[in-house]
């Protein structure tokens, strides 16, 4: 389950970047693309799994944003969403330019005050 080593280098990330406040953090706030092989419940019971060797972070929960995949379209500049993995702009070109779809970004993290 490669959800776990996910978490861990979520919470390493921002243990680097808020190396003091790591205690006060209370929320994090994922985007996830579609493509990005990132199940939303897998993520959660890693996240559930960590939290139980990281008693510091009980506090914290986590909220993952699932986002579409986008595709633009060369031959006629539409960007549109893709539908049942079907890269194919509206106007029946197919296309190979993802815009959105592959990230997995820590997007916000909540402190207590």
């Amino acid at each position: 389950m490669h959800e776990i080593s996910l978490v861990r280098n979520i919470f390493r990330t921002l243990e680097d970047e808020f190396p003091g406040d790591m205690d006060r953090v209370r929320g994090i706030y994922l985007k996830v693309g579609l493509l990005s092989n990132v199940q939303p419940v897998l993520m959660q019971n890693a996240f559930d799994a960590v939290l139980t060797d990281e008693p510091r972070y009980q506090k914290t929960s986590l909220h993952v944003e699932v986002l579409p995949i986008l595709i633009h379209c060369g031959h006629c500049g539409q960007t549109t969403e893709v539908a049942q993995y079907r890269f194919i702009c509206p106007c029946g070109k197919p296309s190979r330019t993802v815009v959105q779809g592959e990230e997995l970004l820590i997007a916000k993290v909540d402190f207590d005050d």
